[in-house]
Parts: structure tokens; sequence; C-alpha cells
């Protein structure tokens, strides 16, 4: 999730404090102002992150797309699972859309360069796309469970898969509206971008502005334990109460022919292997950009650290983030013959 840090006074340590008299900004008052660099990496640089950002971009929208088109055209790919993957496909397509662009841009150049409108939205729509994700996950663990578990239970349908889904939108929306509340743009007084060309501009953050600097730590703990860990704490456990269901169905026959049920549990096996595979990619994709939050949030670090963090860090932990949601799609055909 793209949460920006903490506001701050020109978002980092500054490329100097000083009067320049040949600045578009001359006209201002004679006083102390912070120039920064309008551009946050050297071209070299620069060109490495739009080529990363732009690969998971074309594969997040290809793939998902091609997922998406799949399990709509075709009838008999509209299982209760296979609508859960389709949820899972359009949250992916949500960040691809809405949010990798935004957040290169906005890892390229200082301070935020949209307006307040597309700040809340960034924010919002990659927040509900994860906790969508997150709770689309755990409904997979938990159709998956009671269809293996518990085989004689009534099945999931697929209207009320459909109704679950509507319910995980509304639980991520719920979850997320305290950011896009908060969520706002301000200008960063004394504070301007500098070009190439000596044009100064003003700076302007996107952050969350909580009426006391506490609520946010709050709120950052609440987003941490509701969407990761409490929601796949649930999943391994019902994923290894699956597993040993599954190892004891494909145990070795003593001889003879392999019965019809060790087959079909051989086949759920794949399944299940290939939905695991995408609870445990999400899992990794996601921890270090929850570790960086958290690190913001109670690291007490100091500017020169936080600025490091900001400008280097955070959009390699964005990338990996948004990785996941490329990656989905091959994982599908390469685990589901289906698809």
């Amino acid at each position: 999730m793209q949460r920006p840090e903490p506001a701050r006074a020109g978002g980092g340590p500054s490329n100097g404090t000083w009067w320049w008299p040949n600045s578009s900004a001359s006209h201002l008052p004679r006083e102390n102002y912070t120039f920064l660099a309008y551009y946050q990496h050297s071209s070299p640089v620069a060109l490495v992150f739009i080529l990363a950002y732009t690969f998971i971009f074309l594969m997040c929208v290809v793939g998902n797309v091609l997922v998406c088109f799949v399990v709509v055209k075709n009838r008999q790919m509209r299982t209760v699972t296979n609508m859960f993957l389709l949820n899972l496909a359009i949250s992916d397509l949500l960040v691809g859309i809405f949010c990798m662009p935004t957040t290169l841009v906005d890892n390229l150049i200082t301070g935020w360069p949209f307006d307040n409108t597309m700040c809340k939205m960034s924010g919002l729509v990659q927040g509900m796309s994860v906790s969508a994700s997150v709770f689309t996950l755990v409904a997979i663990a938990v159709e998956r469970f009671r269809c293996i578990v518990h085989p004689f239970r009534q099945k999931l349908t697929l209207r009320k898969a459909l109704l679950t889904i509507a319910v995980i939108w509304v639980l991520a929306l719920l979850i997320m509206c305290p950011a896009a509340v908060t969520l706002t743009v301000t200008r960063e007084e004394h504070h301007f971008m500098v070009d190439t060309y000596n044009n100064s501009y003003p700076l302007y953050s996107c952050w969350e502005a909580w009426p006391e600097t506490g609520m946010r730590r709050i709120y950052t703990t609440v987003l941490f334990s509701h969407i990761y860990v409490a929601p796949l704490a649930l999943i391994v456990v019902m994923y290894a109460r699956i597993a040993f269901k599954l190892f004891k169905s494909v145990a070795p026959a003593q001889g003879g022919e392999e019965p019809e049920g060790r087959r079909i549990s051989r086949r759920k096996a794949k399944v299940i292997n290939m939905l695991i595979i995408v609870a445990l990619f999400f899992t990794v994709s996601w921890l270090p950009l929850w570790t960086l939050m958290l690190l913001t949030d109670y690291g007490r670090l100091s500017e020169a650290q936080l600025h490091l963090l900001t400008v280097y860090v955070y959009p390699l932990a964005h990338w990996r983030a948004f990785f996941n949601s490329s990656a989905n799609p091959i994982i599908y055909g390469y685990f589901n013959e289906n698809f």
C-alpha cells in the first residue's frame, strides 16, 4: 500500500538552504528558503525505475485481462474458486492501472505532482485493492477448507460467492475510509523544487493529516493486523488442515490400480498447491513494504534515514509489492491446466 510517510518540511534533507537571487523565486521576501532538486534520481537510476515499473505494468494489465477474459467467456470456468480468482484479478488490475503509474511518477519527482483528488484516489484504490486481495485469499481458503475437510457440508454456490465478493469490497472500503478522509495535499511553506534550468516550483506533499500524531501509528497497526497478520495466519491454519487431509487421501496404494478417489485427491492437491503459492507469494511480496511502513511510524528515524528510505528503498518495496499483481496470472497458467 502506498501510505506516504508522515509529513515533514520539504520531504527530506534539502540540497541547501540559502537565498538564490537568480532563480524565479527571487521576487519573494529575503529570508531562508529550502531548495530541492526537481528530480530525485539521476537519469540512469530514473531509467531503471521506469523500465522496471513499465515491465510489471504491462505484465499486470495483459495477464489479468486474460484471466478475466478466460473466466467470463468460458462457462465451464465459472466455478466458485474461479470467481474468487476473477475478483483477485480485478483487484490486481486496479493496482496496475491506478497505482503503478502514480507511484512511479511520485518516486521520480520530489513532492506530489498530482492534485488532491488523485492523492485520495491513489491511496484509497491501492488500499482497497490490497485489502480485497487478502480477504479474497481468505475466502478461497475457507471455500477449499469446507470442500475438502468437510465435504458433506453444503457447498458454496455461485450466488453466495458473488455475495461474498460484494462483502469483501465493502469491508475493504470501510477499513480504508480513514486513509481516504485524512489523505490531503498541502503546500510546504518556504520549500521549492528547482529544475535543471533554475526554475523553481512550489513543493506539495500528499500525506495523511491526522488530528494527532499517534493516531497514524494506531491506524498503521490496525491495518497491519487486520489485512496482513490475522488473514494470513488464518490462511496458514486452513491450508495446513487441508494438506493433512489430502496427504492421507493420496497415500500410496498397497498394489493394483490407483482408486478413482485417490486420483481426484491428486487433482485437488494440484489446485491447493497453486492456491498456497498465490498466498505465499502475496505474503513475501508485501512483507518489505509493511516492514518499511512500521519502521517509518515506530523507528524514530532521523531526517537523513527517512530520506534514504523514501528515495531509494520505498520505490523498490513498492515494485516488489506490485510485482505480486503481475505474477498471479503466470501462477494460474503454470499450475492450472484449465487456465
